[in-house]
């Protein structure tokens, strides 16, 4: 299937024709789209239109558009759809943890009414005990639909179970094998299931060497650990071991991507999750609480330029590098905790003390604070910058440049100690500091040099 790229000539053919009732020739238009192209063409229509569209779509592709919408378009489509359109043609049609993830966003007693209209009681159970769960942990990623066997079972049972359980079943990744009590054991191998003589139990052939996850596990302990190994299924068990369902790859790529996203935002200085089709008082909101941190410390910096103005009146040259300083304080503390902050996130900090980070940081931040401010030294001493005004820059650089990376490379730590997500750290924060250590820094080594060498 070739990409399809949507144009507004498309999306106003698709207009038009809804709003003449043309229910085929809207209906030919979309038939060869992917639910995610459909999805996208949801996101351009006005709710009375989306919802038409979505209407008569069949049962199978408007379960599948429905999963790839955003949550708030979700909630507003569904919000006007009724409790037993939604249960008979859509969830009844949806994995269980899709299902549980759309009805999770639903109230309380609607998620009820809607369960109460599924025909398969049984699927509508696996959905109601994935909504127990919170939908950050392992519990609420899984989904109920697998194929497993019991050790006991010779080999003609176990192909027939397996038969039997593959037609609800979308994607075989894994076989799993319970024991009695439906604890896990391993998984079997298909190959060497249609190798084995017919005599042969599922316990003869099995492999017990395999990974799985407690239900309550978090959702970046699942990610980490299907990266590490590089799973496209995780078993999910309870206390005691028993096998509750699997998390597929699909559904870890959108707990990276919207882990990579809540990072990205956190570091621009935005506190909440936010869309670019929000409200504007929506966006307002995200971003006002740091752009006001970021305005205090503005105002402390130009407290201490205030408390040296004495100085700078005395020695006016001070004030050409006041933004190099501030700038190479803010940059090398984004890079140090960039790092930092990215390591956390991966699980790759490995068994390196906080003291060896720490010095490993300083080696780091002693080569780069040499270099640059050599380069420095270089360029005033050429341009025929006093000997004061070199000194203070070179030394006031060196200075500033370590302590920002030892400070870029502390805080991430402590946070993550505090159990606050480090990514806080990459943002306004670490910059607005760095700029305030860094004008105290460049003034005090000024005050010293100026009253050596003049």
């Amino acid at each position: 299937m070739a990409e399809f790229k949507l144009t507004r000539e498309f999306v106003d053919s698709i207009k038009h024709k809804i709003e003449i009732k043309d229910e085929v020739r809207v209906l030919e238009d979309i038939k060869d789209l992917h639910p995610a192209d459909i999805a996208d063409l949801y996101r351009e229509l006005e709710l009375e239109e989306a919802k038409y569209l979505y209407l008569i779509a069949d049962d199978e592709t408007a379960a599948d558009v429905i999963t790839e919408l955003d949550e708030d378009e979700r909630r507003r489509l569904l919000s006007s759809v009724p409790s037993e359109v939604i249960a008979k043609r859509y969830i009844d049609k949806m994995d269980s943890d899709d299902a549980a993830d759309v009805l999770g966003e639903m109230e309380e007693g609607r998620q009820q009414e809607v369960l109460s209209h599924m025909d398969d009681v049984k699927s509508a159970g696996d959905i109601a005990d994935l909504l127990n769960y919170d939908e950050d942990t392992a519990g609420g990623l899984m989904g109920k639909e697998l194929i497993k066997v019991k050790e006991s079972w010779n080999l003609p049972t176990c192909l027939r179970s397996m038969r039997q359980q593959g037609e609800v079943v979308d994607e075989v990744y894994y076989v799993y094998v319970v024991n009695n009590d439906g604890v896990l054991k391993g998984t079997l191998s298909l190959k060497r299931l249609l190798l084995s003589p017919t005599t042969q139990t599922v316990k003869d052939i099995y492999n017990d060497n395999l990974i799985s996850v407690n239900a309550n596990a978090s959702a970046e302990e699942v990610s980490s650990i299907m990266d590490k190994y590089d799973l496209v299924a995780l078993p999910v068990v309870d206390s005691i071991g028993r096998l509750l369902g699997r998390i597929t790859i699909d559904d870890v790529v959108d707990v990276i991507r919207e882990e990579a996203e809540k990072d990205y935002q956190l570091a621009s200085g935005i506190t909440d999750d936010v869309e670019s089709s929000d409200s504007i008082w929506t966006h307002t909101r995200a971003r006002m609480p740091w752009l006001i941190i970021g305005l205090f410390g503005g105002i402390l910096s130009s407290l201490v330029i205030e408390h040296y103005e004495v100085i700078i009146g005395l020695n006016p040259q001070l004030s050409f590098f006041m933004v190099v300083i501030a700038a190479m304080g803010g940059n090398t503390g984004m890079q140090s905790s960039a790092i930092i902050v990215q390591s956390l996130a991966s699980g790759s900090t490995g068994l390196e003390s906080t003291s060896r980070k720490l010095l490993k940081e300083l080696a780091v931040a002693m080569v780069n604070a040499g270099v640059l401010s050599t380069v420095i030294f270089v360029f005033n001493y050429f341009k025929g910058a006093s000997q004061a005004l070199t000194y203070t820059v070179s030394l006031a650089m060196f200075s500033v440049i370590m302590i920002a990376s030892l400070f870029g490379t502390f805080i991430p730590l402590a946070l993550k100690n505090l159990k606050i997500d480090p990514a806080v750290a990459t943002g306004p924060f670490v910059t607005t500091l760095n700029d305030i250590l860094g004008m105290l820094i460049y003034f005090s080594i000024g005050v010293v040099c100026f009253s050596m060498f003049v």
